[in-house]
């Protein structure tokens, strides 16, 4: 009897008070979550590191969990159990996440089904944790707030990264001209091997004025800016009539002049994928799963670290010199 209401213990990453990345606990002696109705118990293989788990972890983010709690939602790992209802997978089943409800920097996580789908044979683990956010934010970005078509220009602002690279696949091969920012000659290369038609270094003092050269000074129909408190001004100026400026990322204020949307008739649309309806998670996941059918989605894995190295992969994040790839974290 006592063996039968003994539970599993795994170690997963605990945060007990917001603060710096030193707050992130690694624990041995968490119990393994029990899947309810309509979840799934993943073990996990690779876990996802985003910026904005980072922003959430120090207390400065408008969404605050209830501590303590285990970051994490990118996860890839194989299906250990699941509760009621659930019927779209079996027990050992490759899958990916787009959010978990337990954490993620975990050894298990328990996650809904509908946020959960199957991982193609074409990629690893590695690789599906570099999916869900990144991916699922870029066509957000492009599509569903930035209105993109075919045709049109796109300037991804810091395009080394999960999300930039994801942004860069994705519209390409949706029809559009992609032009990718970069911090090294490494991440340069990276963005063009990745869909970009044209990649500018934005440490360069004169790389704005090569930009505007390239588009022949009409300047670019959407900007997808993660640094917004670094270059929403600039940007302003690189847009073409009726452009938008998507805000991905931002960490920190910024003045800007709103005469400069006036002349132009441009926007600046705020982009959060917590806000997403399930109708447009749905939509999401149908272009995501298809870009990996046809193969050209195909997710670029920067730096690895294993759960004791979890606070150091949150400083490299913020810190590192340029960004390469979906960093993760190997429990």
């Amino acid at each position: 009897i006592t063996m039968a209401t003994t539970r599993i213990v795994m170690r997963a990453v605990r945060v007990f008070e917001f603060g710096g990345p030193e707050v992130l606990k690694l624990q041995s002696d968490v119990l393994v979550p029990e899947p309810k109705e309509n979840q799934v118990l993943i073990k996990v293989y690779a876990c996802g590191v985003n910026p904005v788990e980072t922003y959430i972890r120090s207390g400065t983010y408008a969404r605050k969990p209830a501590l303590p709690y285990t970051p994490g939602s990118d996860v890839a790992g194989v299906i250990e159990g699941f509760g009621e209802h659930v019927t779209a997978f079996k027990k050992g089943d490759r899958v990916f996440s787009i959010g978990t409800i337990s954490g993620g920097y975990a050894d298990y996580a328990v996650a809904a089904a509908n946020r959960v789908f199957l991982l193609s044979d074409k990629l690893n683990f590695k690789e599906g944790a570099a999916i869900g956010i990144p991916y699922f934010t870029a066509y957000r970005a492009l599509f569903q707030k930035g209105r993109a078509k075919a045709g049109e220009s796109v300037l991804v602002h810091g395009a080394s990264g999960g999300v930039g690279i994801a942004t860069c696949q994705i519209a390409r091969a949706c029809g559009l001209k992609v032009l990718g920012t970069a911090g090294t000659e490494e991440g340069m290369n990276r963005v063009l091997r990745n869909g970009a038609h044209q990649a500018f270094n934005h440490r360069e003092a004169n790389y704005l004025d090569k930009i505007k050269e390239y588009t022949g000074m009409k300047g670019v129909d959407i900007i997808i800016e993660m640094l917004s408190n670094v270059n929403l001004a600039t940007d302003l100026q690189l847009l073409t009539y009726a452009g938008r400026v998507m805000v991905v990322g931002c960490r920190g204020p910024i003045e800007i002049n709103p005469r400069d949307t006036m002349s132009k008739e441009s926007s600046i649309i705020g982009v959060s994928l917590f806000l997403a309806t399930e109708e447009e998670h749905c939509e999401c996941a149908t272009a995501v799963l298809n870009g990996i059918e046809a193969g050209w989605l195909k997710p670029i894995v920067g730096s690895e670290y294993p759960l004791e190295k979890v606070a150091k992969a949150h400083e490299d994040i913020i810190h590192c010199s340029g960004a390469q790839g979906k960093m993760v974290l190997l429990p």
